[in-house]
């Protein structure tokens, strides 16, 4: 049996049919498209894929990918291809460190943040939303400088890194060390359920757990656009809990957290004497919220796909997860610049050790050797609207459900009628 889903764009549909058919925003129909059997339900949406992207033809995928918000949608990558393979088709010259690129990025993004701060204070009300969307911008760069140092990319000197990474993300508040702990382990086990701890879908043994008040807040918080600031989240939880770390790590984690210390009770409470608690919040609270939705937007768009599916550890294979399971997205080109190109994001998962400025390169070789597999878009409406009220939930046949999967809420049809579909 398979099933029926018009038009995805504006919320995803589905009812028990013998064949999928797949309509657009021009109502237009691909041909039969197989899928998996789903669980109806009268009304609320949910997320269908057939059980390998290799299961449509061309155009099949194409207009589901044109549906769902992306430019192209990749097959599957045989299993018979390792993580290995797709390394060692790059050219030798995008694992090149560079120190005077490296540092570039450094004073780019002092320079930047120094200039938008600047801005902030010339600003009257009524443009201070701009500014600290520009803030927010430049303070993301201060955290790739520090990513790369954190992924051994930045300098040849490991101590040098350290520095660097503790510096960097110090006026973040978040501390190196254990970013860099958690990080590794992120890129170790994408989309692995349980395993990895950049984000995963909701289980439903979780689902169950949730009381009338807790659910609400989870719903709310990931089921709306307010899961692009969950970053929040993330960095409370993750990253100041000593008892998440072994022994062997403590010593090392906890001098980052003495330096995000030192920030949080010199440095704001100093900003604070001087400019009262509104220049607090004006000079550092709005860019490092602006920071937290780059840091949440860039870590759903880039693992979060309604056909991109999370594998428990058993059928796991890391060269699908890393080059299929990650999405490219064209952002702006000031966003770009501003945080050095962290959202050419595929070839960073396939190797860690690429410095920021040979990401593009490494990625032209990965479309010219693999671009059949791989998914790639423009930040836009449409694919936001299905991550917002669809991608909620795991389902080992059709890898997302939303959490009104039973019966539609009104949190999650509100935001179905009301929210643009457009690319």
């Amino acid at each position: 049996m398979a099933l029926a889903m018009p038009k995805l764009g504006s919320g995803l549909r589905v009812q028990q049919r013998r064949t999928v058919s797949v309509r657009g925003p021009s109502a237009m129909r691909s041909p039969a498209m197989p899928s998996r059997l789903l669980q109806s339900r009268p009304s609320a949406a949910a997320v269908a894929m057939p059980a390998s992207m290799n299961e449509l033809t061309d155009e099949q995928r194409a207009q589901l990918a044109k549906d769902l918000g992306y430019r192209k949608i990749g097959k599957e990558l045989p299993d018979s291809v390792t993580l290995n393979d797709v390394v060692k088709s790059m050219p030798q010259e995008v694992f090149e460190l560079d120190h005077g690129k490296a540092w570039r990025a450094v004073f780019t993004s002092i320079i930047a943040m120094a200039a938008c701060e600047y801005l902030i204070y010339l600003s009257p009300w009524y443009l201070l939303p701009l500014a600290w969307a520009l803030a927010g911008t430049a303070f993301t760069g201060f955290f790739v400088v520090g990513h790369d140092a954190g992924h051994r990319s930045f300098h040849r000197n490991n101590l040098v890194e350290d520095i660097v990474g503790t510096l960097m993300f110090a006026p973040l508040i978040y501390p190196f060390e254990p970013w860099r702990i958690k990080h590794n382990h992120h890129h170790a086990h994408t989309n692995k359920l349980e395993e990895d701890t950049a984000w995963h879908p909701v289980r439903e043994s979780e689902l169950k757990k949730w009381d009338g008040i807790s659910g609400a807040l989870y719903k709310i918080f990931l089921g709306t656009p307010l899961k692009l600031w969950a970053s929040v989240g993330h960095w409370a939880i993750w990253h100041f809990d000593l008892n998440k770390y072994t022994e062997k790590q403590r010593p090392r984690v906890i001098v980052s957290l003495m330096a995000c210390a030192a920030f949080a009770f010199i440095a704001l409470p100093a900003l604070t004497y001087y400019t009262g608690f509104w220049g607090l919040v004006k000079y550092w609270l709005m860019p490092w919220l602006g920071y937290h939705f780059w840091m949440s937007t860039f870590t759903v768009v880039h693992h979060t796909a309604p056909h991109i599916p999370f594998k428990p550890a058993e059928t796991w294979n890391a060269a699908k997860a890393q080059l299929s399971g990650t999405v490219h997205c064209d952002f702006p080109a000031w966003v770009e610049f501003l945080t050095h190109d962290i959202s050419v994001h595929v070839p960073h998962h396939v190797s860690s050790k690429i410095p920021w400025y040979n990401l593009r390169k490494a990625n032209d070789s990965l479309r010219q050797n693999w671009g059949e597999y791989m998914t790639e878009c423009d930040f836009n409406w449409r694919m936001m609207k299905n991550i917002f009220t669809e991608c909620h939930v795991y389902d080992q046949e059709v890898n997302y459900k939303p959490f009104d999967y039973q019966k539609e809420e009104a949190l999650f049809a509100v935001q179905r009628r009301v929210l643009p579909s457009t690319m």
